[in-house]
């Protein structure tokens, strides 16, 4: 499975953006997907899953209300609609394969990774 992540950019804060992930391959309805983030000089961090078959999410606190994820079987795509950016959502984004159902929020439980897409948000 080969993850291209796409949609980052440069915004101010409060702005939105959507990051798209494309998927490869002819299994990507079977696996799990989520969405992590890394902010310069920062741990890696969970920010939102979905199940396969897009009926269960989970998101960090600090994202809820605010982010939305979702995903298109059929165009092998997973999306997360980021609002009401914040300056400390700055990071690198990454999106990332698990089995299916595997309900994990943890880096480890996931292994397929994209390259990332750098969301930078002014204040």
């Amino acid at each position: 499975v080969q993850l291209v992540e796409s949609g980052g950019g440069l915004v101010q804060a409060g702005g939105s953006l959507r990051l798209s992930c494309a998927a490869s391959g002819r299994t990507f309805r079977s696996y799990d997907m989520g969405w992590f983030r890394q902010a310069p000089g920062k741990e890696g961090e969970f920010v939102s899953r979905i199940n396969w078959s897009g009926r269960s999410t989970d998101y960090r606190d600090s994202v809820k209300g605010r982010f939305t994820i979702s995903r298109n079987n059929a165009k092998k795509t997973v999306y997360l609609q980021m609002n009401s950016l914040k300056s400390e959502d700055t990071a690198v984004y990454y999106c990332a394969t698990a089995p299916s159902d595997s309900g994990s929020n943890y880096p480890s439980a996931y292994n397929y990774w994209g390259q990332g897409t750098r969301v930078t948000v002014s204040s």
